[in-house]
Order: structure tokens, then C-alpha cells, then sequence
């Protein structure tokens, strides 16, 4: 007979003897389990490494194809930045004042906010790299409120320098290119460009500026900076690559470039003088200059793209399919009011003919009862 004493050890002696059994199993098995598992680790560690390197060797030639595999490099000897020294009227400086343009500590100020008042800071020494892109670091403020301040800075890319003029204090008929940023607007009635405004044009010796139509007639394209009195920094952005032109800026203290304009086609000579002007009317501001920083750019082109370029050599600034563009451009400024005169009129003269119809057929069929009777 089997006492509940009895009972109650031997259940605890089985117990036991299965507890050690599965221990030893479990201790017989886990290095196997153990050596499977890390070699599963081991493989997915090295797939999430495999493709971690592929995702990024595809956003690095995503990269490359936008930028046509570029690198960029800082041109001292067409820079101007702090503290200036290249800047003065000695054979052997870079860069070369001209009219009421002075240098401080921290910028060229080309115009004082006073009336009357141009300056300019122009280049020595002939550009001629194929690719190149400017950052210009600039600053305008004044004491006049809106609309009262005038009349705006250049960035210029020309066969002339130092030549003083009406087109923001470079003269007019020049041969390159020109950067405005036009902060006063002389024909009033185009309500819809609101200044300051940004502005590209190729010259080639013979075409002159429109200053009372601000630039519109010849103008490759813009955009609205609002750059005055601003307590951060602004920039301008010009890029000449691959014969295409492509203007940016940054004026929101975000450190991101805004699109301004981008042509393609655009044929610019090498050799030609880097500089930057302003001028003041009646209206006035302080314009100033606090850095010019010039990168040459170096793309890699094809066999044919090379050939093509060796064997057409430029000579003349100019745009391809410049007439095309400028239609393009009115079409796109039937902005606002014309848009509502053109709708207006459009729908006036739809309602007279539509009441001259009714005219003419009561007047016809009034006659044609008349013959019944």
C-alpha cells in the first residue's frame, strides 16, 4: 500500500528525473540551434549591407546624371571676397574700382543711398573657362519705403569693362551678358511684375536696353525677388554649362536656391570681363557687394559633343530660337487685367453680334408675313 507520503516523493523523483532528462537535451541541441541562427544573422546581415551599398551607388549616378557627373572648383583669381585685397588701382590687383564704388571691411558699397550716385567693381583678368558658375553675396537697403528706392544692380559678363553707362551703370549696346536685379519699376501699367525683379539678358553690341519698358523687350526671363532690407543674407545664382543658362537665388535665409530662370541655347564667348554695377536717380539705395566667388565647372562630354563644339567656334553672344522665346514670354505676361479686358471684350462683342442676328431675322421675318396679306 502506497502512503500519500509515498505518493507525493516518487511524483517529485520523476519530476526531477524529467527536468535533468529535457536539460540535457536542451543542453545537447543549443549549439546547434545556436550555430543556425547566427548563420541566418549572418546572411541577412550581409543582404541589408548589400543593399544598402547598391541604393546608394544608384542615388550617387542618379546624382551624377542630373549634374553631368560635375565637380567644382573655386577660381581665386576671379573671386572677390573678404578682406578685399586684390581690389584697387595697382597693376597687379584683380579687380578694379570705378566710379562711387568704396571698400570697407565688410563689402564694396557701389552706390550710397544718395541721388545721382553709379560705382562699379569690375575684372581684370579675361574669363576663360567654358563652364562656370557665380554665387554672388549682395546686400540692398535703404531709407525709402516701397516703390521709393531705386534703381538696382547688375552682374555682368562682357567683352567691355569699365565703361560707364545707363544700364544700371554700365553702358548700353553691350556685348555679353547681363544679370539685373531691377528693384524700381519704370512702366507702372504692368501691375502684375511686382519689383524687385530678377532679369537675364544676351547682348551682342547692337541691341539696347528698354529702360522705360524695364528690359521687357529683350529680357530672357526673371523672376520677383523681394531682396530689399532684408535681415539675412541674399544670393544670387548664375550658372553658364552646357550652353545653358540657369539663374537662382536665395532670399528667404533657408539656405535653399529658388528657380529664377533656365534657357537653354544660350552661346557666350570666352574671354570676356566679370563685373558688378548699380546706379541711383532721383530714388536711391545702398547697393552692396559682399562677395563674387567664381567656380569653374568641369563636365565630362561626349566625343560628339566635343567635336561639335571645336568645330563651332562663338564669336557673338546670342540665343537660339530667341523669337520663340520672347512669344512664349508675352503669352505667358496676358496676365490679370488683359486677361480680364481680353474676356471682357471677347464677350461684348459675342452679345452684339448675337443682337444683330435678332435684328436682322424679326426684321426679315416681319417682311415675309407682309407678303401673305
Amino acid at each position: 500500500m502506497v502512503t500519500p507520503t509515498g505518493a507525493l516523493f516518487s511524483f517529485c523523483e520523476s519530476r526531477n528525473d524529467f527536468c535533468t532528462t529535457m536539460a540535457t537535451v536542451d543542453r545537447s541541441t543549443r549549439p546547434c540551434c545556436d550555430s543556425s541562427f547566427l548563420h541566418r544573422r549572418n546572411i541577412m546581415s550581409f543582404r541589408s549591407f548589400f543593399m544598402f551599398m547598391l541604393l546608394l551607388f544608384t542615388i550617387d549616378r542618379c546624382f551624377s546624371e542630373d549634374d553631368h557627373e560635375m565637380e567644382e572648383f573655386l577660381k581665386r583669381e576671379y573671386s572677390l571676397s573678404k578682406p578685399y585685397q586684390g581690389v584697387g588701382s595697382s597693376g597687379s590687383s584683380h579687380w578694379e574700382l570705378m566710379g562711387d564704388a568704396m571698400v570697407t571691411t565688410d563689402y564694396i558699397r557701389l552706390t550710397p543711398d544718395m541721388q545721382s550716385r553709379q560705382g562699379a567693381v569690375w575684372s581684370r583678368i579675361p574669363c576663360n573657362l567654358k563652364d562656370w558658375e557665380m554665387q554672388v553675396h549682395f546686400k540692398i537697403h535703404g531709407q525709402g519705403k516701397k516703390n521709393l528706392n531705386g534703381d538696382g544692380l547688375a552682374i555682368w559678363f562682357t567683352k567691355e569693362r569699365m565703361q560707364k553707362g545707363p544700364v544700371f551703370g554700365n553702358m548700353d549696346n553691350f556685348t555679353g551678358l547681363g544679370v539685373f536685379v531691377d528693384t524700381y519699376p519704370n512702366e507702372e501699367k504692368y501691375i502684375e511684375r511686382i519689383f524687385p525683379f530678377v532679369l537675364a539678358m544676351v547682348g551682342n553690341g547692337s541691341i539696347s536696353y528698354d529702360h522705360e519698358r524695364d528690359g521687357r523687350p529683350t529680357e530672357l526671363g526673371g523672376c520677383n525677388a523681394m531682396v530689399r532690407n532684408l535681415k539675412h543674407d541674399s544670393f544670387l545664382f548664375i550658372r553658364y554649362i552646357r550652353r545653358r543658362l540657369t539663374v537662382m537665388i536665395d532670399i528667404d535665409g533657408q539656405h535653399e536656391w529658388r528657380d529664377c530662370l533656365d534657357i537653354p541655347g544660350v552661346r557666350l564667348p570666352q574671354g570676356y570681363y566679370f563685373g558688378a554695377t548699380a546706379v541711383t536717380g532721383d530714388l536711391s539705395d545702398n547697393h552692396d557687394i559682399i562677395s563674387l566667388k567664381l567656380y569653374q565647372l568641369t563636365v565630362i562630354r561626349s566625343r560628339k559633343e566635343e567635336e561639335d563644339e571645336e568645330e563651332e567656334e562663338i564669336t557673338v553672344p546670342s540665343v537660339d530660337n530667341l523669337d520663340l522665346l520672347r512669344l512664349g514670354q508675352n503669352e505667358e505676361g496676358m496676365s490679370g487685367i488683359a486677361i480680364f479686358f481680353t474676356v471682357l471684350f471677347s464677350l461684348l462683342g459675342c452679345i452684339f453680334l448675337l443682337v444683330i442676328g435678332l435684328v436682322v431675322y424679326s426684321h426679315w421675318n416681319e417682311n415675309r408675313r407682309k407678303r401673305f396679306y
